[in-house]
Order: C-alpha cells, then sequence, then structure tokens
C-alpha cells in the first residue's frame, strides 16, 4: 500500500477533514504509540499503520479493504 492509498482509505472511511484529526490526534498502540502521521513519517508501513486505526476505531472488517473504485479503460 503507498501513503496515497493511506490517505484515500481514511478520507472515504471517516471524511476528508475529521480523517486529518484523526492522523494528527489518535494515538496507535500498534505502531510505536504515536500518531498515524508520527508512524508514517518514522517509516511504518501504511498498510500496519491503516489496519491499526481500523482496530482502534472498530471498522468493520469488510470495510477495511476500502470501497471499489471503477476500472480505468
Amino acid at each position: 500500500m503507498r501513503v496515497s492509498e493511506f490517505w484515500r482509505l481514511m478520507d472515504d472511511e471517516f471524511s476528508p477533514a475529521y480523517s486529518r484529526v484523526l492522523a494528527r490526534e489518535l494515538i496507535l498502540a500498534g505502531v510505536g504509540g504515536t500518531t498515524a502521521e508520527a508512524a508514517l513519517r518514522a517509516g511504518y508501513e501504511p498498510r500496519e499503520v491503516w489496519l491499526e486505526v481500523c482496530k482502534i476505531q472498530d471498522v468493520p472488517e469488510p470495510r477495511r479493504l476500502g470501497r471499489d473504485l471503477p476500472v480505468k479503460s
């Protein structure tokens, strides 16, 4: 997963404004006890950070993959 995909998933699940608040404020124990923004800057894999956010925010398993995007032709 790329960082851009992480942000797409965050925005889709939480809205663009709230996803930034979560990334800046929510402490994630599973990635060093830091925020998502700090974890990404520190080199944690975006997928690992995303899954930790999902776990803490109780995102249902089916939504952790994100919404289906239309196929580009």
